[in-house]
């Protein structure tokens, strides 16, 4: 089985190198970390202590962990956890996260000799995989070491379930390794049972974004901003994660909303998903003819535009949370277009007035939550996200109703961390 999996790769590493190398150059993507990616990685402690693996894709992976390590480290201090990401925009929240105290390091590429080398080199007595991330040749070795792999806050997306029911033979093989499975709901669990894991390795334990959520009325950090930006009295609308073509559509938005001069102190807050778009919004920003303050500038000490009908860029890593906790109203992105949408746990649990597009299917288990109890507001095109916003501007009860309902959602869906490290013990500590 390991030979073909490793064929397949090579097959698809000669398709995907040109495409590696372009964004190495355009973007600085992939430019780091490839003696990991190879299977090099050196733990801090190798001698003195156990080890879990952990892994998580990208930020919203790295961001659910974090209940989980602090779990970690208060009941298993005797184990070093190792935390590995796929991205550059992974590996760098998880090393402001975790980096102080733990390996951070990308994930070794699934050939069979390189994760050979990388189990070898971290020696785990668990792994524990966010969400989906199952590798064939990854759960094969640890199979083959007797070292328990667990899917930690498991789901599986409409997208990507048709797409293994569709090889439910090759997916059959290589869940039926994984050791257990803690889905955030029983729909999700389901759908693993039918792509192949034993139904007794399945248990539902809940999201881990909503233990991640802070509920809380104030961020450390975001007092700082709105001086430099000069956010007094002004209402501030903040466009979050955003994706491709959708800052476009908030800009009309804005537009049209400041031509109400009973709307004219309200400032817009864009912060892109991906660091690579910065500049590109920047262009769309200076294209609609605004002014455009560029928050990475006034952290180096450039002054801060008087012109409040300035757009603010948040072109900065780690400060979105701070944003939001200034705002007024909250529109979490790659939800107008098909991208599956982001986090807006983190936004509700902020007591704000939280609204998303249509496409948020990454996220369905907290849109449904959201939505069954009037804790957010979805629109499904340009023309409500305008009406909705000019509603919650407009409208201080309603938009307070809202927001506080959405953080009473995130509170009393909160304690997947405590069933999830009730179930990982059952390993690191066996009877």
């Amino acid at each position: 089985m390991r030979f073909v999996t490793d064929f397949a790769y090579l097959l698809a590493a000669m398709v995907i190198t040109p495409m590696v190398l372009y964004r190495m150059v355009r973007y600085g993507r992939y430019r780091t970390g490839w003696s990991n990616r190879f299977g090099k990685i050196i733990r801090k402690d190798p001698a003195l202590r156990k080890c879990i693996w952990l892994h998580a894709v990208s930020v919203g992976e790295v961001n659910a962990t974090k209940t989980i390590v602090e779990e970690l480290e208060n009941k298993f201090g005797d184990y070093e956890v190792v935390i590995t990401t796929t991205t550059d925009t992974g590996f760098a929240r998880a090393s402001a996260l975790f980096g102080a105290n733990h390996k951070v390091c990308y994930f070794p590429l699934d050939f069979s000799w390189i994760m050979r080398r990388a189990f070898l080199n971290i020696h785990p007595k668990a792994c524990l995989l966010m969400e989906l991330e199952v590798w064939p040749n990854f759960v094969q070795i640890a199979r083959n070491l007797n070292v328990p792999v667990i899917i930690v806050n498991g789901r599986i997306s409409d997208k990507s379930f048709e797409k293994y029911k569709k090889v439910k033979a090759i997916s059959k093989q290589i869940f039926r390794n994984l050791s257990l499975v803690l889905a955030q709901t029983e729909r999700y669990a389901q759908r693993f049972r039918e792509i192949g894991c034993p139904r007794k390795k399945v248990i539902v334990t809940g999201s881990l974004k909503y233990d991640t959520a802070e509920i809380t009325d104030k961020v450390e950090g975001a007092d700082i901003i709105a001086a430099q930006l000069g956010i007094k009295k002004e209402k501030l609308w903040v466009a979050g994660a955003t994706g491709n073509d959708e800052e476009k559509v908030i800009l009309d938005v804005y537009q049209e909303i400041i031509k109400d001069k009973k709307l004219k102190n309200l400032r817009l807050a864009i912060i892109p998903r991906k660091p690579e778009r910065f500049d590109e919004v920047a262009q769309l920003i200076a294209q609609a003819a605004l002014p455009l303050v560029r928050y990475s500038r006034i952290k180096e000490g450039e002054s801060s535009s008087s012109d409040k009908k300035a757009v603010i860029l948040g072109d900065t890593m780690g400060d979105l949370r701070k944003f939001y906790s200034l705002a007024t109203v909250i529109f979490v992105g790659r939800s107008l277009v098909p991208m599956g949408g982001s986090d807006m746990a983190e936004a509700a649990a902020l007591g704000k007035c939280t609204i998303f597009g249509p496409h948020a299917f990454n996220f369905k288990q907290t849109v449904d939550a959201l939505l069954a109890d009037e804790g957010a507001i979805i629109v499904k095109d340009k023309e409500e996200l305008l009406e909705t916003i000019q509603k919650c501007l407009t409208e201080p009860d309603f938009t307070e109703r809202i927001a506080r309902n959405g953080q009473e959602v995130i509170r009393k869906n909160q304690g997947a961390t405590e069933k999830t490290i009730e179930q990982i013990a059952k390993f690191l500590n066996p009877t």
